[in-house]
């Protein structure tokens, strides 16, 4: 009998926990999503690319009824992604407000998958001007359209891979525009490893002569992404583009002027020449998982280090996890890392 009372007792105890628990999270405020769209003449082209792209907006909890304004976090998607917000994104989001990691701030992601699989959020000129989109139509778009504070002080830019890539270059290249960014997980830093000139990419890409071809690789599919986004040729059928390293015959064969536009987009290549930008900026972080490859940590290590060496100011951190791991969970990176950056580092005030 006693243990028959002990049981139901733990019984009840559990069922009263899961009661709490339901309770507290039904109590987290809820945002908002709007899926918006955009239309934009930086994206005109004869190449297949749609210059209407879809956004998704998360608003904070309140928005709606309300009259505050809102600082802005500008997020860029990653290769093969696109502006889609997920109910978990989204509820790690509503997480993060409701568990005082950042104050209410409005989101912004903008469809920037391509034919090609990615913008890199560059100005290509034959496939787009994906970075002016990004810096002056998307962000002319949502001061006009939502109530955000419109100064580069409550402006913060951040994306993971592809997007924190995008992300660096862009605040690079914009300070005026962007007062801080994060990088998750960036890639296409630095010419390193699968990027490089003596690994299997190139090799394996020679081989490639159709688009179904490219379709069914991964890193000849990244490589031919770069050199639409950053050195595109209109008499270079299928692909229309120049890449700098190819093998004849087992033989490599460096292009010296393809290469230096690849630099000129890559942002180990840019930081000298965008110092005085760097300096302008209020905060930069990046962080990498210390098991998410090579091509990843050793350039976000040389991207760290440079920086460190011109005597710019920034957060580096590696973490235990992969590229993709605990990004966006409640015990992730956005939510315990990068919404607090930005919570400290943007202006929330209207005035």
């Amino acid at each position: 009998m006693n243990k028959l009372c002990a049981t139901s007792a733990r019984y009840l105890i559990m069922i009263t926990l899961c009661g709490v628990v339901a309770f507290i999270n039904a109590q987290v405020p809820k945002g908002t999503v709007i899926v918006d769209s955009l239309y934009s003449a930086h994206l005109e082209n004869d190449y297949g690319e749609h210059p209407t792209r879809a956004l998704s907006v998360y608003l904070p909890p309140g928005y709606e009824g309300g009259t505050d304004s809102y600082p802005v976090i500008y997020y860029l998607h990653g290769f093969l992604n696109n502006h889609e917000l997920w109910p978990e994104m989204v509820e790690v989001l509503d997480f993060a407000i409701a568990n005082h990691r950042i104050r209410p701030f409005i989101l912004v992601v903008s469809d920037q998958r391509t034919t090609y699989d990615g913008s890199f959020y560059s100005n290509s000129g034959l496939f787009g001007n994906w970075e002016d989109f990004t810096v002056f139509d998307l962000v002319e778009h949502m001061d006009k359209n939502y109530r955000t504070i419109p100064n580069r002080n409550s402006r913060g830019i951040t994306g993971h891979s592809m997007g924190g890539y995008g992300a660096l270059k862009i605040a690079m290249r914009h300070p005026d525009i962007f007062s801080s960014v994060y990088a998750l997980s960036p890639g296409a830093l630095a010419i390193a490893r699968e990027y490089g000139p003596n690994s299997n990419t190139y090799r394996e890409l020679s081989k490639v002569t159709s688009t179904k071809q490219l379709s069914e690789t991964y890193f000849p599919k990244v490589i031919v992404a770069f050199a639409k986004s950053w050195s595109p040729n209109p008499d270079k059928p299928p692909f229309y583009c120049d890449i700098p390293f190819a093998y004849h015959n087992e033989e490599l064969v460096v292009k010296e002027d393809v290469l230096q536009k690849w630099y000129k987009n890559m942002p180990l290549y840019m930081i000298d020449d965008y110092l005085d930008n760097l300096r302008q900026l209020r905060a930069i972080k990046l962080d990498w998982g210390r098991n998410a490859g090579d091509r990843f940590t050793i350039q976000c290590e040389m991207f760290s280090q440079r920086l460190e060496n011109v005597g710019i100011t920034h957060f580096a951190e590696e973490y235990i996890g992969t590229h993709v791991s605990g990004i966006f969970t409640k015990d992730g990176r956005v939510p315990n890392q990068m919404l607090p950056f930005f919570d400290h580092y943007l202006d929330f005030s209207a005035q």
